[in-house]
């Protein structure tokens, strides 16, 4: 296992994403995977509120179901570390602080816990201040619904921004990683604090800090 930054998730190298779960692998072969995965020594698992939203006949949703089936089945919620995202299911878009609570229970609801370990701003809301979406993370993690925050799909300067919001909100700063090389980031970050890392797409798991988000570009 490994420890993400300065939290406290030990979690296996191979993140298992599950946007598949619902779409191309029905209940029963999702379980399998799920199952696999777990026996291999797996506890990381991703997913997100819209998954499988874009498949026929589905809403959104449907991975977070068929994950929180499988661990209510397994009796194994203890022992796994659950990321899910808000903001790109279109009937919560967007990263409001009417938006993200609202999400995040529903998310809670389909994944049969009563928390989230790592909650995720799916991509950037440039409508939203960043502001008013920390906020809204920063509640969730106050109220024990969420361990940790992050988010994927924004630029360095915006990175760079909510860094220096959460320092003036005395609270602990962001820790962006990548999936993917991209060089186009890395001035940007440097300059402010060495905190980018390489990692491979599912090679290394993303991470996050408590009450402010981990920034992840994919």
């Amino acid at each position: 296992m490994a420890k993400i930054s300065t939290t406290n998730l030990d979690v296996f190298p191979l993140a298992l994403g599950g946007n598949v779960f619902g779409w191309t692998a029905n209940q029963e072969e999702s379980f399998a995977v799920l199952d696999a995965y777990a026996a291999a020594g797996g506890n990381f698992i991703d997913t997100a509120d819209m998954y499988s939203a874009w498949a026929p006949g589905n809403s959104g949703g449907e991975s977070e179901t068929i994950i929180g089936r499988w661990m209510k089945a397994r009796g194994n919620r203890d022992r796994m570390i659950i990321g899910t995202k808000v903001g790109m299911l279109e009937s919560l878009a967007g990263l409001s602080a009417n938006t993200i609570p609202l999400a995040a229970e529903r998310s809670l609801g389909r994944l049969q816990t009563d928390r989230i370990d790592l909650y995720y701003a799916h991509k950037d809301d440039p409508k939203t201040p960043l502001e008013e979406t920390l906020g809204a993370f920063d509640t969730l993690v106050r109220e024990g619904k969420v361990r940790y925050i992050a988010a994927s799909n924004y630029a360095a300067p915006r990175l760079v921004n909510a860094a220096l919001k959460c320092w003036l909100r005395l609270t602990k700063s962001p820790e962006p990683t990548t999936q993917r090389w991209r060089p186009w980031l890395w001035p940007g970050c440097w300059r402010n604090r060495p905190w980018l890392r390489r990692s491979q797409a599912l090679a290394r798991p993303r991470s996050s800090l408590t009450f402010c988000p981990l920034w992840s570009s994919a």
